[in-house]
């Protein structure tokens, strides 16, 4: 591979398999597959790295959202608007880099990952039933503000959206956690689509690793989507748990170390 160590590739190989792993069944595979192409590439400039994730966790999502679709019923309803305010609010979250830098955010983003935690843990009935709870407008309007929401931030910061996105639909449309998580996957790729409507016509991505990284992620992402289908919203719930709280290690270690 020209102008890549070879034991650099498979190291972000490995890195993106796992990563597509944990981002098919609760999101957070950036926690992942970021640090480790800063790591791998200290010389490559930021938004080239934010690129070459992108263009590799967009495959490993997609994947997962068409398995998902192929054996859930999926909330179209409620996620396609979701998915569409989040493509629009995505880039616009980009632009606000420039007025505000993402660290102010840290220790917000950290307080809300442990009441997501706290919320997940205490509430052991959280995500365990799909009841839906609105319909018609109402839903429509609701979709629109989670995905615009969730969209805008995973433009300007990103750490944690798969995961915030499917607390979201289960605290507020009723999903169980396999349907949260099947829906978060559609969203998701709304919101990398976006970002690589930016870092692809610029060249901020590095196209042989993007393309051997992002074949590793979709493997990962069918071996997380296969446990999570055979095992369901108790299974995808534990993993929830295990990847927030190590959202929250690394945001506090980011933020006050």
């Amino acid at each position: 591979m020209v102008g890549i160590d070879y034991s650099l590739a498979i190291g972000l190989s490995v890195a993106a398999l796992f990563a597509g792993f944990i981002d098919a069944v609760v999101g957070g595979g950036g926690l992942i597959q970021i640090p480790a192409l800063f790591n791998a590439l200290p010389g490559e400039l930021p938004a080239t790295i934010f690129g070459t994730n992108k263009f590799s966790s967009v495959f490993g999502t997609s994947s997962a959202a068409w398995r998902y679709a192929r054996r859930v019923e999926m909330p179209w309803r409620t996620t396609l608007p979701a998915a569409l305010a989040a493509f629009a609010c995505s880039y616009l979250g980009a632009l606000a880099v420039a007025w505000l830098p993402p660290a102010v955010l840290r220790p917000l983003i950290l307080l809300l990952l442990i009441g997501a935690a706290a919320y997940t843990f205490v509430r052991r009935d959280f995500g365990g039933l799909h009841r839906p709870q609105h319909k018609g407008r109402r839903e429509f309007v609701y979709a629109l503000i989670l995905g615009g929401v969730i969209g805008f931030y995973d433009g300007f910061f990103g750490p944690g959206t798969g995961s915030f996105l499917i607390f979201l639909f289960i605290r507020f449309f009723g999903f169980d956690f396999l349907h949260a998580s099947a829906a978060a996957k559609v969203v998701n790729v709304a919101t990398n689509l976006a970002a690589l409507g930016f870092f692809i016509p610029h060249g901020h991505f590095l196209p042989l690793l993007a393309v051997l990284m992002a074949g590793c992620n979709v493997f990962g992402s069918f071996l997380g989507t296969h446990l999570a289908l055979r095992h369901g919203s108790a299974f995808v719930r534990r993993v929830f748990l295990c990847v927030v709280s190590l959202f929250i290690v690394k945001f506090a270690y980011d933020t006050f170390f």
